[in-house]
């Protein structure tokens, strides 16, 4: 047996109820943009380029589902460091571009760079009157950098990085090598040839 309805009106009169409740209650409208919202620490703004440590891999274009980043480079003779030596070739950055109307920020980019050239930055202001015009070239992208947040700290009971222990193992080696290469600061008694200590 279903149970019995409320009387008339009740529904209109819990209505106007929470209504009442809303409308003496302090507004909570942020003022932006007079007042900057405050986002949380890992939020996906735009990507900023590290353009000294990109080494022109392409493995963000070619990993980007979207097909969004453009890149164009060029290669440099590098000549030998010593003589005798082989000449080397680097490429050279020429554009690196991200059109943000196709980014879905999926951060793909962004993991698979091996050189950690491109981050996540909180900056979201970059709302263009033209779609055209959400292609932004390295300049930007490279403004956008500076606005990237320090990393969290390391956790202090953690194990030491691999890299870090094999690093501190060679200058170990190095520090003790150049120690036993040292002359004696402080030498003892010389013996004489004739077998007379002088």
């Amino acid at each position: 047996m279903s149970p019995l309805p409320g009387f008339p009106g009740s529904g209109l009169a819990k209505g106007l109820a929470v209504t009442l409740r809303t409308m003496t209650k302090k507004s909570v409208t942020a003022q932006y943009p007079d007042t900057q919202p405050a986002l949380a620490p890992r939020s996906r703004g735009v990507i900023g380029l590290f353009e000294e440590n990109c080494t022109v891999c392409m493995l963000c274009a070619r990993e980007c589902p979207d097909w969004c980043i453009y890149i164009d480079s060029h290669k440099e003779t590098v000549p030998a460091a010593t003589p005798g030596g082989r000449d080397r070739s680097r490429n050279v950055l020429d554009r690196f571009a991200i059109d943000f109307s196709l980014c879905m920020y999926c951060g793909i980019c962004i993991e698979v760079c091996p050189f950690d050239a491109l981050f996540w930055s909180p900056e979201f202001e970059y709302a263009e009157t033209d779609i055209r015009e959400l292609t932004h070239e390295r300049d930007k992208l490279r403004e956008w950098m500076w606005t990237v947040p320090a990393p969290p700290a390391l956790d202090p009971a953690a194990e030491e990085p691999k890299e870090l222990a094999a690093a501190r193992k060679t200058a170990d080696k190095l520090a003790a090598a150049q120690a036993a290469a040292q002359p004696d600061p402080h030498p003892g008694p010389q013996a004489d040839p004739k077998g007379e200590d002088s």
